[in-house]
């Protein structure tokens, strides 16, 4: 075994996990006769010799250790041999066997978990020849708190809890807060937080506009509200009909019975799940439980469009728009695009597809080796998973549509700024940095990020001000930090451009339209002082003719229109009134002010609402609640006597000791 060239680390435990053994990959990076170091067909052939015909996993590396390219084969032996083929090649996979200097195996115990591995370290390692899912956000979900006396309807997104319900997943957070809102008209359930359900005692404004049935303050017993939230339930479960008719028959007896006050209330609540299934477009009848996926390509773009159907209701759609090269067919795209999709989410039953996938066997028997249940992904060519499809492709040629559009006009906006501000290239990343405070207190910095697809919200920074030296208000001193840090940790992490270390390196080059990590250009919220002082930070770090810098000074009066623009070694210009790159830089810059005000007021807000008791190790939540309980406020507590404290429940001795001693350091 040759140690070879530096590769990312992948965890075992988690191939493990993946694989269900314990992986190890091997590597045989065998010595060229002369001794220099083999590359492309020769490198891959020399492997060729020593790998079984058994399935697995490689992974391709240039001569720096970067991950060109993960593929799975049934047959390891004879998928690499293919590699080492003269001709034959498409352009990209030539250029990628050009540049192999190394290769790793993992042996899997069937082409299915070679499939679903391969996913996992597409994911994690983001391999520049591969297929990649791009803007992989986590979905939302609808989750019912039943660990509560009162359960309550919330939005929700990461890990789970035991003792409550989920449903979901949503196609966003707007679907979910659109149901949520319907919810709360059609069975009254909360939305309250429990820390407001326990300090109620009277009912709020929800009641009064009928959209909550109050149990936190007995308007409603909690045996009637657990009916409210058990036909929610059923509804969330697709079982809408049933509810619909219960609900009929109870307004047809409160009608007879003359009660036309809770007859009314009937009929509003059906009212209310009328209009969700109404707003819910497309819902099909014979489709219970499925995810439809749509390809569109146009000019080397792709879109996949995703519908979810759970319950026989539409739970909304997603546009995503992975990143492959042009000469990848679509059949391989929507294959990887599927298993990297799958990697960390719940799979349906059924998964309809616009285009055949590769490898539609081997997927849908991974998915359902993951999964535990049988999974269908099939084509359908008639009936109403057909038009299910076709209602999605529609869409997906819409949103790429719009897409191409957008990137046309942003391409257009970038060629200007590249000419306004003296660029050599048209730029790929710019940044922009702007401060907030209030009279220095609680101030951040922030970051953003805009390229050829507009704004990169993930690649958004903010930075939490923590020289205690400045002198409060100190704009000038904040932005010096920011860019300190800023471009500290990128040399650090990616070299500077042009140096033996980043020769090659992710950040220099955007591959395939991958967001650089080096921006080409800073523009800067300040005039000419806070220029000089992020230019004397460059100068310190040496990389002062590496980025291009510019300070936007607002007009006289603070006139949008009439900003100054200064640069280093330039005179300062105005840019025309009406030019659209002056209309561009400046939402570059409104956003960035957005987006500082932001996460000023989110800091500000995090140190209002502290309390003392958060400060105390050993009291979690629960015992804080039980303290708040017993004696009202943190500043009772700092006032009780020890054995007051050893009297709340769940406080023990020792942990009474440590709250009484926290609130009496200086006693």
């Amino acid at each position: 075994m040759n140690e070879g060239p530096s590769k990312p680390d992948i965890a075992k435990p988690d191939l493990a996990a993946t694989t269900g053994g314990d992986i190890a990959w091997e590597e045989a990076l065998p010595p060229s006769p002369d001794g220099t170091q083999l590359k492309g067909a020769e490198v891959i052939s020399q492997f060729v010799k020593r790998l079984p015909n058994s399935p697995g996993v490689y992974r391709m590396f240039n001569a720096r250790g970067d991950v060109l390219y993960v593929g799975k084969a049934k047959s390891l032996k004879k998928r690499v041999a293919s590699y080492a083929k003269m001709g034959g090649h498409t352009n990209r996979i030539a250029r990628m066997i050009a540049e192999t200097a190394n290769m790793e195996f993992v042996r899997t115990r069937t082409e299915t978990e070679a499939l679903l591995l391969e996913a996992n370290l597409i994911k994690r390692l983001r391999p520049r020849f591969n297929v990649l899912l791009r803007d992989d956000k986590s979905f939302p979900y609808i989750v019912i708190t039943d660990d509560h006396e009162a359960p309550g309807v919330f939005k929700h997104r990461g890990a789970r809890i035991k003792k409550r319900d989920y449903f979901g997943p949503f196609a966003s957070a707007g679907a979910v807060t659109r149901s949520i809102n319907a919810m709360q008209r059609a069975f009254l359930i909360r939305t309250c937080s429990d820390g407001v359900y326990e300090t109620r005692t009277r009912p709020c404004l929800l009641y009064q506009i009928k959209r909550c049935s109050a149990p936190c303050t007995g308007e409603i017993s909690l045996g009637d509200y657990a009916k409210l939230v058990a036909e929610a339930k059923q509804f969330l479960s697709g079982r809408s009909s049933a509810i619909k008719e219960t609900l009929s028959g109870q307004m047809e007896e409160a009608a007879e019975a003359l009660d036309f006050e809770r007859a009314a209330v009937y009929r509003d609540r059906l009212a209310a799940l009328s209009m969700v299934q109404g707003h819910q477009g497309i819902n099909p009848r014979g489709v219970e439980e499925a995810d439809v996926f749509a390809l569109a390509e146009q000019d080397g773009m792709t879109c996949v469009q995703v519908f979810f159907f759970r319950t026989g209701q539409n739970w909304g759609n997603r546009a995503y728009f992975p990143r492959a090269d042009k000469a990848v067919e679509a059949e391989e795209i929507l294959s990887q695009f599927l298993a990297q999709f799958y990697d960390d989410k719940p799979v349906p039953r059924q998964i309809l597809l616009s285009h055949k996938a590769e490898d539609m066997d081997l997927l849908a028997e991974a998915l359902t080796l993951k999964t535990g249940h049988k999974v269908a992904v099939m084509t359908p060519q008639r009936g109403e998973k057909r038009d299910l499809v076709d209602h999605a492709l529609l869409n997906a040629r819409e949103a790429l549509a719009r897409r191409l559009a957008e990137s046309s006009t942003q391409a257009k906006l970038l060629e200007g700024v590249a000419k306004a501000f003296g660029l050599e290239e048209t730029p790929k990343r710019i940044e922009v940095y702007d401060n907030s405070h209030i009279m220095g207190t609680n101030a951040v910095g922030a970051m953003i990020v805009a390229g050829p697809e507009g704004f990169a919200k993930n690649q958004y920074r903010k930075f939490n001000i923590k020289n205690a030296e400045l002198t409060p208000g100190d704009d000038y001193g904040m932005m010096r930090e920011v860019l300190t840090r800023r471009f500290s940790r990128l040399i650090r992490e990616e070299g500077i451009p042009g140096s033996m270390e980043a020769e090659g390196a992710e950040g220099g080059e955007a591959e395939d339209g991958a967001m650089p990590q080096w921006p080409d250009l800073l523009l800067i919220d300040g005039g000419l002082g806070q220029l000089n002082a992020v230019m004397e930070v460059m100068r310190e770090l040496g990389i002062e003719d590496q980025v291009a810098v510019a300070g936007i000074a607002k007009g006289p009066d603070r006139d949008a229109g009439r900003e100054k623009f200064f640069m280093t070694g330039k005179q300062s210009f105005m840019l025309a009134e009406r030019d659209p790159v002056l209309y561009f830089v400046q939402r570059l810059r409104d956003e960035a002010h957005r987006f500082a005000i932001g996460s000023h007021r989110a800091r500000r807000k995090k140190e209002m609402v502290r309390n003392p008791l958060d400060e105390i190790a050993g009291v979690g939540p629960t015992r804080k609640r039980a303290l708040l309980h017993h004696f009202g406020t943190a500043k009772a507590v700092g006032q009780a006597a020890l054995a007051d404290l050893m009297a709340v429940e769940g406080i023990s001795r020792e942990t009474a000791q440590t709250i009484y001693d926290h609130f009496h350091e200086n006693g």
